[in-house]
């Protein structure tokens, strides 16, 4: 039986991929029986930062791990998939659906128990053998200290930030306008009856829709000039922060820094990071803004939408005052606000394989962003590529990773490879892929022809595998087809 601890999405992922090869596994999960300062539903797999999985094109680097995954047999792709919402040329979720369908489908399988309650240390392998930790950002104190133990020295830790959500019917709609970057809008192609995409994509899966989409565009746009965007960086900068404990210094992931840690870093960083408005125009006055704040629905009703690139560490009150600034948003109702949290790592480097195998107790494995990744998606990559290798411990066969070339062996690299003296939490880049051996010139088409080669390499890796342990099967036995909405 594989033991995993964390039900998040590396966690999901890991059980799912372990059961569909055959293995029982128990998922360990502390909540609701310990609550953590930021989930507020016992689901799996819950979202409690932003609801995008980003960028969904073989032309960026997480978009082709996410095509990766997809031909492995991710359920969270899967059930991304099935609860999208528009979101340009990005995957994004309905966030409440998303999560009951993970837990759906983890609770329906035969093969997967779920014990609610913490496990405060790492059991020998005695107890638990193999063991997957995927504990997520916010391992409860007593693991987190048995965890730095066991690697010889502290956990490493930034914090993370989450952006508010307005109420849909309370935005100003005479203001806002709504538009896709460039107008761009991603359609993915699916099976008929299924609402799933199909395993056998071609290299370029996703319908890249031009122009204007029909209902004018998948994000609502809140137009700034000059004055007001002034006036709003002077707001930010003022305003009070909320205490962060426990810490003495804050460092945050530099892929998700909060609006007010940009703001002092100059007038003009937020114009030019979340708040640029290239490849906007609004309809009213024919002109590009000055700046824009872009709003992402966030769930499929349509009735909530979450501010882009807006993490924060504001008091609350001062979030109520500071965001009623915005164009549109001067009579909002925030059905939450922006907060932080505590995120704890291990230094890969240092502790792990490419395999996620600890370099001291095989049988141990971490994933997740407990693990030293960062991001939705490469969390769940890494609770895959465990979970199958778990898995084949499990049968006695040897772990393997998947080959560098591609975007789900490179992360894995990266994370036992990258340089421990100085290392952070990384998203999937394509610079940390090996480089082709007579690339085109073209940016774009180099990105491409990366993306080709890894999945033709993910094939035939797919292809030596084992039968039954690497098969890439997506849906559960078929009594359990898996998610039902």
């Amino acid at each position: 039986m594989v033991h995993i601890i964390g039900g998040g999405l590396a966690g999901s992922e890991a059980a799912w991929q372990a059961a569909s090869a055959g293995v029982p596994v128990t998922i360990h999960e502390m909540r609701p029986v310990v609550p953590t300062a930021v989930h507020k539903t016992d689901k799996l797999a819950e979202l409690v930062c932003s609801n995008s999985f980003r960028g969904d094109k073989l032309d960026n680097a997480v978009g082709l791990l996410k095509e990766e995954m997809r031909r492995l047999g991710s359920l969270v792709l899967r059930v991304a998939d099935e609860v999208r919402v528009p979101a340009g040329a990005a995957l994004a979720v309905d966030r409440e659906l998303f999560s009951e369908g993970i837990t759906r489908a983890i609770q329906s399988h035969p093969l997967i128990r779920v014990e609610r309650g913490e496990v405060p240390r790492l059991p020998p392998s005695s107890e638990m053998s193999p063991l997957i930790v995927a504990t997520g950002p916010l391992t409860s104190s007593a693991l987190s200290a048995d965890i730095a133990a066991f690697v010889g020295r502290q956990h490493l830790a930034f914090f993370d930030a989450i952006s508010p959500i307005v109420l849909a019917e309370t935005i100003d709609m005479d203001k806002v306008f709504r538009q896709s970057r460039w107008d761009r809008s991603l359609r993915r192609p699916v099976q008929e009856g299924t609402g799933v995409a199909p395993q056998d994509l071609s290299p370029q899966p996703l319908i890249e829709a031009e122009g204007p989409s029909e209902n004018g565009g998948d994000y609502l746009n809140c137009p700034f000039t000059k004055e007001e965007y002034d006036a709003f960086h002077a707001a930010i900068v003022s305003a009070e922060k909320a205490a962060v404990h426990d810490f003495d210094s804050t460092k945050f992931f530099e892929g998700c820094l909060p609006i007010e840690v940009m703001a002092h870093r100059g007038v003009d960083t937020l114009r030019f990071g979340p708040m640029k408005a290239a490849g906007l125009r609004d309809p009213r006055t024919g002109r590009r803004p000055h700046a824009v704040v872009q709003l992402r629905q966030d769930n499929l009703a349509g009735d909530h939408f979450s501010l882009v690139g807006f993490q924060t560490q504001l008091k609350w009150g001062e979030q109520a005052r500071v965001l009623k600034m915005i164009p549109g948003l001067e009579r909002a109702e925030f059905v939450r606000f922006g907060m932080i949290h505590r995120n704890t790592y291990i230094n890969g480097p240092t502790v792990l394989t490419d395999t996620w195998q600890t370099r001291t107790r095989p049988d141990l494995f971490f994933a997740g962003q407990v693990s030293g990744v960062e991001g939705y998606v490469e969390s769940a990559a890494s609770g895959l590529i465990a979970g199958r290798n778990a898995a084949r411990l499990a049968q006695g066969l040897r772990p393997e990773a998947p080959p560098r070339t591609t975007a789900i062996g490179a992360l894995g690299y990266y994370v036992s490879h990258a340089d421990s003296r100085h290392y952070d939490p990384s998203n999937i880049t394509f610079g940390i892929i090996p480089p082709l051996a007579d690339p085109p010139k073209s940016r774009q088409e180099r990105q491409l022809a990366t993306s080709a080669r890894a999945l033709s390499d993910l094939a035939g890796w797919i292809e030596k595998m084992t039968p039954g342990v690497l098969s890439g099967a997506s849906k559960g036995p078929e009594e359990t087809p898996g998610v039902i909405f």
